[in-house]
């Protein structure tokens, strides 16, 4: 089989915690809704996102054999999506949202990776040659990967990245197609510029939550600004909505529309995230996507 997209690693179980509000001020004791444990984490996102839009993903990372790597792989399985694990002896990935009633969240991100972790060749290797695409999530161990992809198209998130922070750095300069938020950034522009004149990419697309989205390309001057869809209901959760993004831009692009196209299906499809609760719950489908 060919696959649309190779998702690589960010799999992980979510502990959603509803708090009366952020930032949380102490108390030794709040009593809250149902803590509620679902999947999680980015790689997880955009897998389950681009699998509803109707595109085949294959989904490669570490888990271990504990409940939360059960959870994930049933709710992989569940969904459509086809996936491939290495064992993980450290455990499977964490993280506890505290989530705020406005949508806004915190995470606290227990990422579980042993030193020198790698994933195994055999693994990978034979799946590149048939892989439209590859996302690459930034977790620790793959980066070096990008030493093995050739001249397949290939993105990545960058998430809240200050733009100076040098973990990022090897994502941020490794990808084709690079996605950020730009809820950490001092200049949007500028960062979005050095990505584009030091890395490889052609392509940068940066969310701005409500606001909308920017987009980059070498062939600009300035980030061309994009509004933000409007909400199909009230806001529940903002967890996942940047995986959604990500996954409607993705959508768009495999399908040969421009890449205006593209930032419309990420802003639709970002607006669908934030109102279901949980992270990926409820990703929204093709048929939704393009009636909207």
């Amino acid at each position: 089989m060919t696959y649309d997209v190779l998702v690589i690693g960010g799999t992980g179980v979510d502990t959603t915690v509803y708090v009366p509000e952020l930032p949380l001020p102490y108390r030794d004791t709040y009593h809250v809704p149902p803590v509620v444990d679902r999947i999680g984490n980015t790689g997880s996102g955009v897998a389950l996102g681009c699998t509803a839009l109707g595109l085949r993903v294959k989904l490669l990372d570490f888990a271990g054999d504990d409940p939360a790597g059960r959870l994930i792989r049933d709710h992989l399985a569940k969904a459509g999506v086809a996936a491939e694990w290495a064992p993980c002896a450290a455990g499977t990935t964490r993280s506890v949202l505290l989530v705020a009633p406005d949508g806004r969240r915190l995470s606290l991100h227990d990422p579980r990776a042993e030193p020198g972790q790698r994933l195994p060749d055999d693994l990978y290797l034979p799946l590149l040659p048939r892989a439209r695409h590859v996302h690459v999530s930034i977790v620790d161990w793959a980066r070096h990967l990008y030493a093995h992809f050739g001249d397949l198209f290939t993105s990545t998130d960058l998430h809240d990245w200050d733009g100076a922070s040098d973990y990022h750095r090897d994502f941020a300069y490794g990808a084709d197609l690079v996605f950020l938020s730009d809820t950490g950034l001092a200049d949007r522009a500028a960062v979005m510029r050095d990505i584009l004149v030091n890395g490889r990419a052609g392509v940068v697309a940066c969310t701005s939550g409500a606001a909308g989205a920017y987009l980059l390309t070498s062939g600009d001057r300035t980030p061309r600004h994009f509004p933000a869809a409007d909400l199909p209901g009230s806001v529940a959760d903002s967890n996942g909505a940047g995986d959604a993004f990500v996954s409607g831009f993705l959508y768009g692009l495999l399908n040969d529309e421009p890449l205006e196209r593209c930032m419309r299906f990420g802003a639709v499809a970002g607006a669908h995230a934030v109102t279901s609760e949980g992270t990926h719950e409820a990703p929204i489908d093709e048929a939704t996507l393009l009636g909207r």
